[in-house]
């Protein structure tokens, strides 16, 4: 974790391609990028099952795409990020500062995490900034850190979803045409959903929530009586014979995610003088029947889904009916590869 970015940079001539790889708990999605002077080129991208083995999937990865440098990212309950007001001061000042001032604000023990920050605002009439603050338990970087190394890679940077995900939403839609309003980016993943709330562009609030696309998936295993696979299959396709279980199934879960939502906009408001008016959606999980519908009528906001790759080209070679279909699954992974 380090030099957090909210504006991209691409990488020098010498280091025109990158590779981002998130590693979910039910899939591994891997994208490569090229950099050119006036464009970003999709040149690659893969979707592997989650296998215990992973460093022998990272191998198969490096060796397919011929690439040895990677970007990584963390979330969950190993992660946090918090946005805190800080006495205005210098990149030194702050250095000294972040130690002692973190310890008040992250539930961790410093001596156990990696710490980082990112200073969002400096322009305050009370002689304040709004200061980024994240922190990843080292034992999950050093595994990560095996990890890469075992399958022949080095790894050039440990990001935490959130932010990867904050990157790759502005870059794609830019804050100049954001109007400076304040949306929401949901990201339903396996096991973990981000949320995060951007205020004209800025990050103002980050949170991981236990509730994801898995569960849906045991819900409607539990209440259709068929086992996890079969039930991932109807999450997204149906079948009109178990429709009306399916559907009690998801409102179930999303009732729970709702909730989780709510919370965590109600505490946004009590901060902050605007409000969450709209809702953009990625991940895995956000493929789950009338997941978009639902929510708008539980959250009374407008949902829609974005696109990772609007403002990223595809390569001659890549399939663009493909890639399409799992755009929303990848917004971590290019996230990652935007990196430099």
């Amino acid at each position: 974790m380090k030099n957090l970015p909210f504006k991209f940079k691409a990488p020098s001539p010498r280091e025109s391609f990158s590779l981002g790889v998130d590693i979910g708990s039910t899939t591994i999605k891997v994208i490569r990028l090229k950099f050119f002077e006036e464009k970003v080129e999709v040149v690659d991208f893969k979707l592997e099952p989650f296998v215990l083995d992973l460093s022998e999937v990272l191998k198969k990865i490096s060796q397919s795409m011929e690439a040895k440098k990677i970007n990584l990212s963390i979330s969950g309950p190993a992660s946090i990020i918090r946005y805190v007001d800080f006495p205005k001061m210098n990149s030194e000042e702050l250095k000294q500062a972040l130690k002692f001032e973190a310890q008040k604000h992250i539930p961790f023990t410093i001596s156990e995490v990696n710490l980082d920050s990112y200073v969002l605002k400096q322009d305050f009439s009370d002689n304040k900034m709004l200061v980024l603050l994240a922190a990843v338990k080292q034992e999950l970087i050093n595994q990560r850190l095996k990890l890469a190394q075992e399958a022949g890679f080095t790894v050039n940077l440990i990001d935490i979803d959130s932010l990867a995900l904050v990157n790759v939403f502005n870059f794609n839609y830019p804050a100049d045409q954001q109007a400076q309003k304040t949306f929401a980016l949901l990201n339903i993943g396996g096991s973990n959903s981000n949320l995060n709330i951007l205020e004209g562009g800025l990050p103002r609030f980050s949170r991981d929530i236990h509730i994801a696309g898995n569960s849906f998936t045991q819900k409607i295993a539990d209440l259709v009586g068929v086992d996890f696979k079969t039930a991932e299959g109807l999450k997204i396709n149906g079948e009109p014979e178990k429709q009306s279980k399916i559907s009690v199934a998801i409102d179930s879960v999303l009732s729970s995610l709702t909730n989780e939502i709510r919370t965590s906009f109600d505490y946004y408001e009590t901060q902050s003088t605007s409000s969450v008016v709209k809702i953009f959606l990625s991940g895995g999980g956000c493929l789950c029947s009338e997941i978009k519908e639902k929510l708008a009528n539980l959250l009374g906001v407008e949902v829609d889904y974005w696109d990772p790759l609007k403002q990223i080209s595809l390569a001659s070679n890549i399939d663009s009916q493909a890639i399409k279909k799992i755009s929303a699954q990848l917004a971590v992974a290019v996230g990652l590869a935007l990196r430099k």
